[in-house]
């Protein structure tokens, strides 16, 4: 996989892979536009619909109700370093399950590559390239 990130001015930026683009902003207080997710909102936004579709994956090979199913995830900012705490993930489901279904979701959830990700840290190496050549005016 590979995305490339581009400055657009101030402090937003393009994300782009294959034929896609995605963008993230700051709120008006942290000296954005609040034109689009902050990188946290979007991380977030990736674990849940990574979540997302292994529940209702597991839900449509059991046949079960899947079209509704929301995804909510919840975490708070901490400092010293920066950073998420604690997520939490909430399924909702288009109709009850039972108990051997909802650890079944449960299961499913938990196989989520970007859960497996953040509880298997990758490392992580940054590198400094060369320059880009300077923008023809």
């Amino acid at each position: 996989m590979k995305i490339t990130v581009d400055h657009m001015g101030d402090v937003q930026f393009s994300m782009k892979t294959r034929t896609h683009t995605i963008y993230t902003d700051q709120p008006t207080d942290n000296n954005g536009w609040d034109e689009a997710m902050t990188p946290p909102e979007l991380f977030l936004s990736a674990i849940g619909s990574c979540a997302a579709f292994y529940a209702v994956a597991y839900l449509k090979k059991k046949g079960l109700p899947f079209e509704g199913t929301q995804v909510e995830i919840h975490a708070e900012k901490l400092t010293a370093p920066t950073r998420l705490g604690e997520m939490r993930i909430v399924v909702h489901t288009p109709s009850e399950l039972s108990e051997e279904h909802k650890a079944g979701v449960d299961d499913s959830v938990h196989r989520c590559i970007l859960h497996n990700t953040l509880t298997h840290p990758p490392e992580i190496k940054v590198e400094i390239g060369e320059p880009l050549p300077a923008l023809a005016v």
